[in-house]
């Protein structure tokens, strides 16, 4: 199997991760995080906006890890809001870039992911990816059904990292994952609970617009009544209610903060993290404790409704992303849903990996390779 020099890049709501790869070998994995506060610049603007400061990062831990772009083989990018596709890897092509770049399902940073690896790619002559995106679409007929004829409802979910926890569970488990029946939840600054039989995922919320739990940044599914009424109220415009739903709805709109990791550590210490929004005389530990139990509740109740959707029949249910690691939030899950099924959590994302994979196979095996 040929060696090939691989550049991965996940560009998040909450965060930035950049890895080169030699092979199989790990040369340098990059994390930033942000703060409500570090991308406030760019809020009300499409997520394109972002693109000079986030090539930026990803240029220069290449400079910083004495990588040349020469080196590169190929560049792959988290997938991000394209219209609804079959799960695989996909070269970057045009038609790709124009929807990416106009946001036709949704403005994302993970639009991103496909931009920056086509640009960069470029500049050195390297193949461009990106694989199983949020937009994978595998719903059985009934789950499209809202209520509203002309607004169904749509798969938009974290399709890399659920495949790949679902995948290791079914392992764990000693049958293949076509033969699995799984919950799994994957819990970011974006929360989606998916439920995965035969191979498929047959129904998710599409916790980027509104559907499920309240997230780190995400309003979730609020009461449809009341969104109606703000909406013309007068008080707010289109660009603020958007940010309402999806970059300051949530934990950071009840704590100041969507630093999960900052929050637990004022709850259980009291200390309060630089820079991270949190305000002990605007919210105390005792109610900031209560907003994460309030995320748990929720979550849980998005777990339960998927078991109606497996009939029941639960192997196990699976929590992963950055939100497995919560030392209140995942405990307080498992007490409520493990009467269901047994409860396992591969905490974080190895979304890297699972790209990097994804581009050694596009570069092994071009017929492998789908057209967007």
């Amino acid at each position: 199997m040929a060696e090939y020099n691989i550049l991965v890049i996940n560009p998040g709501s909450t965060s930035d991760e950049v890895s080169f790869f030699r092979g199989e070998k790990l040369v340098f994995h990059k994390v930033v995080r942000y703060s409500p506060d570090d991308l406030k610049a760019y809020e009300l603007e499409k997520v394109t906006a972002q693109y000079e400061f986030r090539k930026g990062l990803v240029l220069g831990a290449l400079k910083e890890n004495k990588v040349e772009l020469s080196e590169l083989h190929a560049v792959i990018g988290r997938g991000g809001l394209l219209r609804p596709i079959e799960g695989g890897i996909y070269a970057v092509n045009e038609a790709m870039l124009k929807d990416l770049e106009e946001g036709v399902v949704g403005d994302h940073p993970s639009n991103l992911g496909g931009i920056l690896a086509h640009n960069i790619a470029s500049m050195c002559a390297a193949s461009a990816f990106i694989a199983d995106p949020v937009v994978v679409d595998e719903f059985e007929p009934l789950a499209r059904y809202s209520g509203m004829p002309e607004n169904p409802r749509i798969s938009i979910f974290h399709a890399l990292n659920q495949r790949r926890v679902a995948r290791h569970a079914a392992r764990q488990l000693g049958k293949p994952y076509e033969d699995c029946r799984l919950i799994i939840m994957h819990g970011g600054g974006g929360i989606s609970v998916g439920a995965h039989v035969g191979g498929r995922v047959v129904d998710v919320n599409n916790g980027l617009e509104g559907e499920g739990p309240f997230t780190p940044q995400r309003s979730g599914g609020v009461p449809a009544g009341g969104l109606i009424k703000m909406c013309f109220s007068g008080k707010y415009t289109l660009a603020e209610m958007k940010l309402k739903l999806k970059g300051r709805g949530g934990l950071v709109a009840y704590t100041g903060t969507s630093d999960c990791l900052a929050l637990e550590k004022y709850i259980l210490t009291g200390e309060v993290k630089p820079n991270s929004g949190l305000d002990p005389s605007k919210i105390s530990r005792e109610k900031a404790k209560e907003a994460v139990l309030a995320m748990a509740y929720q979550i849980s109740k998005e777990i339960a409704s998927m078991s109606a959707v497996l009939e029941g029949k639960v192997d196990a249910i699976v929590l992963t992303g950055g939100l497995a690691y919560d030392q209140i939030l995942i405990p307080e899950i498992k007490r409520r849903v493990g009467w269901i099924a047994p409860v396992v959590s591969y905490p974080g994302g190895d979304e890297m990996t699972a790209l990097r994979a994804a581009a050694q196979i596009g570069l092994e095996r071009p017929a492998a390779v789908k057209v967007y």
